[in-house]
């Protein structure tokens, strides 16, 4: 009979990693050319470098393992992580956004736009042939659009902070509705089910709407025990409406 041993897992011992699993990071990119910091999980960094965004969520990003929810160099980097571990690391493109394809950058003239009402004009986006590109130049007649990565072909400088492994469904499915910001109220699940419940007090927006969808949709693919979602919504009437309408039956 073979012996088996049970280890606990210290802090600071590194985690093995599966397909699927779930992890939260902290972490901070800089264009490796000019210094620039391109993004940042730090509501503090962000502002301090000139990058804030008021619309963003500042907030550990969730990853999940072998899924594409991240570059493959920064996925490979947590890989051999421990929790509360930090590590900075530079990525050459092929592992990060890819090397610049020239294929990508085309020459258009500016009556194929105008034909479709639309002006050109450098650092607008747009859909072409279902490719976001961006329009690096309009000159004499001629509009020359990008439809690579806005960082292919850079090196990348990255400070990654492992923050935690998540084990639970309940929190594997909150890190979820986080990632897609929204918050349900509460999450609960049994039997290969989850049920989300968002009460009157969370704001039914269109971009609400969307996330929500999308939210669902992540949890029935990256939730292999989950076969059925359940999303239950309360709304009421605004408070000036209810007096309003008490008003006028009176």
């Amino acid at each position: 009979m073979h012996k088996i041993i049970i280890k606990q897992l210290n802090k600071g011992e590194p985690l093995a990693f599966n397909d699927g699993d779930f992890v939260k990071i902290d972490y901070s990119a800089w264009r490796v050319a000019d210094g620039k910091m391109i993004y940042t999980t730090s509501k503090t960094l962000a502002e301090d470098n000139g990058i804030y965004d008021k619309e963003h969520m500042y907030v550990p990003q969730l990853v999940i393992i072998g899924k594409g929810s991240i570059i493959k160099g920064v996925e490979n980097v947590v890989k051999g992580m421990a929790v509360s571990e930090t590590k900075t690391v530079e990525l050459e493109p092929k592992d990060a956004f890819g090397d610049k394809n020239p294929d990508l950058v085309k020459v258009m003239p500016i009556g194929d736009f105008k034909k479709k009402d639309v002006y050109p004009y450098p650092g607008m986006q747009l859909d072409i042939d279902n490719m976001v590109a961006v329009v690096k130049s309009v000159n004499s007649g001629r509009v020359v659009v990008d439809a690579n990565h806005p960082l292919a072909g850079e090196k990348l400088k990255y400070e990654i902070k492992l923050v935690a492994k998540l084990a639970g469904d309940e929190e594997k499915v909150k890190a979820l509705a986080e990632a897609f910001s929204i918050a349900p109220d509460s999450v609960s699940v049994s039997g290969g089910q989850m049920k989300a419940v968002f009460g009157d007090k969370v704001e039914k927006t269109s971009r609400f709407l969307v996330n929500k969808a999308d939210f669902v949709n992540a949890t029935l693919r990256y939730m292999a025990n989950i076969e059925r979602v359940v999303v239950e919504e309360d709304y009421s009437k605004p408070k000036e409406n209810k007096q309003q309408n008490e008003e006028e039956g009176q």
